[in-house]
């Protein structure tokens, strides 16, 4: 952005909102198969409407998993997120699985053999980005966003705040001076809610979390603070709208503030370059910022389908780097093996951890014991500094 005051907006959704419910099932799926045979190859997506879950894609496994596996898998994470409503109930809604099969022409490119690394799962681009703004290394409006929906949600799940429903979502305005967020200037949340509440009850019940989340003293003018502006949101979720895999990539990663190259994640193993490089170049630019090389990073990675080997890697470091980028990118090669089996291997992608990232974006998140969210470690920042030397 050319000048240093500005206003910036970013949205997020929670895991009751019908397309989020949607990713989670996708990736329910991918964790049924990995936990089956970690190279599995998977690409699943799931419509949900109306008491209606379907299941669509093509699925590669060393070990059988049936339809009725991933139909209860699908009925259990609907269960999870809290759905038991007229129009939406984990027990009672219908779900039709039309996963077959992986294509072999696809296989055949991604593969490896003898004398052929393994290739990217499809072409495309990808994009990593991480700002010193917030202690994570994210945008502050969609970490503000994420938090505010995710403690709504942790509230109805500990039973404090039955009122709330599963759909949420939130909208957070910074002011930024000298390119630093400074306050809020406005919020907007809309919360699905049990009957019989006024819209002045709800913003009541809303209005603490948000104020919790925000620093001391950027809450924003009241007459700038909207909550359930339409009115009344009882009923929602599949039932009020439906919802499709894939449709919230800018929550999903940095709210709008860095590129996107277009590739959802959920629903996808990690052989698909459009989840496992985009979590690498994330991983990147964090640990550039991390090890102090900048205070912005932007990373873009690009591949071929069937090729191993990146096409391109590009890195801008906004005027803020301490290190020249050419320089920087050689390093970033040299410390980590893009190919799509070099990230996999060295973040650890092939285990069932996917479904807890597909609710509060799939960055900014602390690493998991387990290996979830590996790709947010800043293990690498020694040895960028000892290459840049």
């Amino acid at each position: 952005m050319s000048s240093s005051s500005y206003l910036f907006t970013s949205e997020s959704v929670s895991e009751g909102h019908p397309d989020k419910v949607s990713d989670q099932i996708s990736d329910s799926i991918v964790d049924l198969f990995l936990s089956r045979d970690p190279v599995a190859r998977v690409a699943v997506e799931t419509l949900t409407t109306t008491n209606k879950v379907v299941l669509a894609g093509e699925v590669r496994c060393a070990e059988e998993v049936t339809a009725e596996e991933m139909i209860e898998t699908a009925r259990a994470t609907v269960k999870s997120i809290g759905y038991e409503q007229d129009g939406f109930h984990w027990q009672n809604a219908s779900i039709d699985c039309l996963v077959h099969g992986q294509s072999t022409e696809i296989a055949q490119g991604v593969d490896g053999g003898d004398d052929k690394d393994e290739g990217a799962g499809d072409q495309g681009i990808m994009f990593g980005y991480a700002t010193d703004e917030t202690p994570e290394l994210m945008p502050a409006p969609i970490a503000c966003s994420h938090r505010i929906v995710k403690a709504l949600a942790d509230a109805r799940h500990a039973g404090t705040r039955p009122e709330f429903q599963p759909d949420a979502k939130s909208q957070v305005t910074l002011q930024y001076e000298n390119d630093r967020p400074v306050a809020a200037t406005s919020i907007v949340v809309s919360t699905q809610h049990a009957e019989g509440l006024s819209q002045d009850d709800v913003k009541a019940l809303v209005r603490p979390y948000v104020e919790d989340i925000l620093p001391d003293g950027w809450m924003c003018p009241e007459e700038e603070f909207y909550v359930n502006p339409t009115g009344a949101f009882v009923i929602g979720g599949p039932d009020g709208d439906a919802g499709l895999t894939g449709r919230k990539i800018i929550v999903d990663t940095y709210g709008g503030a860095a590129p996107h190259g277009g590739g959802a994640f959920s629903g996808k193993d990690p052989t698909k370059v459009d989840r496992s490089a985009a979590y690498a170049s994330r991983y990147l630019a964090k640990n550039v910022v991390a090890a102090g090389l900048a205070k912005k990073c932007l990373i873009q990675v690009s591949y071929a389908i069937g090729v191993s080997k990146p096409l391109s890697l590009y890195v801008d470091l906004y005027g803020t780097g301490e290190v020249d980028e050419t320089a920087l990118a050689k390093a970033l090669n040299e410390v980590m093996d893009l190919s799509p089996r070099g990230i996999r291997t060295h973040l650890g992608l092939n285990k069932p951890i996917y479904q807890r990232s597909a609710a509060y974006g799939h960055f900014g998140r602390e690493p998991d014991a387990d290996g979830g969210f590996s790709w947010e470690k800043t293990d690498l920042v020694d040895a960028l500094k000892s290459v840049l030397g």
